[in-house]
């Protein structure tokens, strides 16, 4: 019964769109996304499947239904996976952590910011919250708990509930910060580009990012002290543990010193993408390429990386769904009535309330690039009907398509993680993310905007 009604759900919501608006793509689309949540199978069968039987009912041409594949954002959000293999690989990504751990980690707060710390530090090059959290950092936080004495249960109170909040409420703030830290950003640029007629280039994403995401950084794990307060404060054995770890890695070895080497290259062509014009997805793809050349990584080694096929084979037909909608229309005759009640408000306060919206309608979704892919560019497009200056409009959009994820423990792919290490109750996850919501909401619409306004955004 439970695989039938996952079924059920998009089917019938794509029957009753069409029904209702006699639009055959958006009912696909429709269908697609919320497929996307039920998940009656994995996510790239639900979008095969549906590419598929756009082009058997003719919906959209052979041609049209395949070119989202052409796509440059679909090929960065692909190699940014790959590198996301060569920093677990190379075990580079767990030698930061360890190091931040080992080096800074003097007290139970100083711990918690080194976890921090280590996230942003890995956030531009692993470019998914589940790859980098889940499979990198919580790992790690759940090592260095057990090494002073917090298990889940009785003793999760003593350091590990703390250090768990705090890895996970960072590492989304860490993949709202870089166009690359989170695998549906480059999906957000190109929504942008494509319906507000703005360029998100990494150096302005991360311009706008820096100083909200700096407090959001710096106040968060301090907040989290202040609400869930470690029980002990002495991390000798956390340094100790993370000192040990450093050791069994030995020295720095070459395919690790040639790793970043490559990464540091890649992230200067991003920087400098507006004076040399190189779209970013192919800055990536030489990265990747010199990453096999240097043999860092094998081309078997990455034809084994199934996140990154995964990803090509479902990011592509959307981007091709959510472009035909928007060229035929569709998007701005659904979003002008529904909005509507916006336009009387003045900009400021239009902006605030879709933001808002966006933010907390997240309860309702699984996945930070469902959420994305189903919303993003109506609620872009209402915002600049009410006036709100493009870029402020796509870059909010953009940033809280990330900071959302901390609502529940399902929100995003780390979550579950995070939260399965079974460290913090349920009803405290929620409460936290509640409150932390709406500090992050602080930060980056009222100091961020005023931020965006300095350096120009509008």
């Amino acid at each position: 019964m439970q695989v039938y009604w996952r079924w059920l759900v998009p089917l019938a919501s794509g029957v009753l769109i069409f029904l209702i608006s006699h639009q055959a793509l958006l009912a696909f689309f429709v269908a697609t996304v919320i497929g996307l949540v039920t998940q009656p199978v994995p996510m790239a069968v639900v979008v095969l499947t549906a590419m598929t039987a756009l082009a058997l009912t003719r919906t959209l041409s052979p041609a049209a239904v395949l070119s989202g594949f052409s796509d440059p954002t679909v090929w960065l959000i692909f190699t940014a996976f790959l590198f996301s293999r060569a920093v677990t690989s190379t075990r580079l990504g767990a030698r930061v952590a360890y190091f931040f751990i080992a080096k800074f980690g003097k007290n139970a707060l100083s711990l918690g910011y080194s976890i921090a710390a280590s996230d942003l530090i890995l956030a531009p090059f692993v470019p998914s919250d589940t790859a980098r959290g889940g499979g990198i950092v919580c790992p790690i936080t759940k090592s260095v708990a057990q090494a002073v004495g917090s298990e889940p249960g009785p003793t999760a109170r003593k350091m590990g509930a703390f250090l768990m909040l705090v890895a996970f409420h960072t590492t989304y703030v860490a993949s709202a910060m870089f166009l690359t830290g989170m695998a549906s950003n480059p999906l957000a640029a190109d929504f942008a580009s494509k319906i507000g007629h703005v360029d998100l280039t990494w150096l302005k994403w991360f311009a706008g990012a820096i100083v909200p995401g700096a407090l959001s950084l710096l106040t968060v794990p301090y907040l989290i002290y202040r609400l869930h307060p470690p029980e002990i404060q002495h991390t000798e054995a956390a340094r100790a543990h993370a000192q040990r770890e450093l050791a069994c890695m030995g020295a720095v070895s070459s395919s690790e010193r040639i790793l970043m080497v490559i990464m540091l290259a890649v992230m200067a062509g991003w920087v400098t993408s507006p004076w040399h014009h190189i779209p970013n997805a192919f800055v990536a793809l030489a990265g990747v390429s010199a990453i096999l050349i240097c043999r860092v990584l094998t081309w078997n080694e990455l034809l084994s990386e199934g996140r990154a096929w995964d990803a090509l084979i479902w990011f592509a037909p959307l981007i091709m769904m959510a472009d035909e909608l928007n060229r035929q229309g569709v998007i701005r005759s659904l979003t002008s009535p529904l909005f509507h009640y916006s336009s009387v408000l003045p900009w400021g306060a239009a902006f605030v309330l879709l933001i808002l919206s966006y933010l907390y309608v997240h309860y309702a979704f699984a996945s930070m690039t469902a959420h994305l892919t189903a919303l993003y560019p109506g609620f872009l497009a209402a915002a600049l009907a009410c006036g709100v200056p493009p870029l402020i409009a796509a870059f909010g959009l953009a940033y809280f398509s990330n900071l959302d994820a901390g609502l529940t423990h399902y929100g995003t792919g780390s979550a579950p993680v995070y939260f399965g290490t079974g460290y913090v109750s349920q009803a405290t996850w929620w409460k936290l993310g509640f409150v932390i919501s709406i500090v992050n909401s602080i930060f980056w619409l009222g100091i961020g905007t005023a931020w965006w306004k300095l350096i120009g955004l509008w």
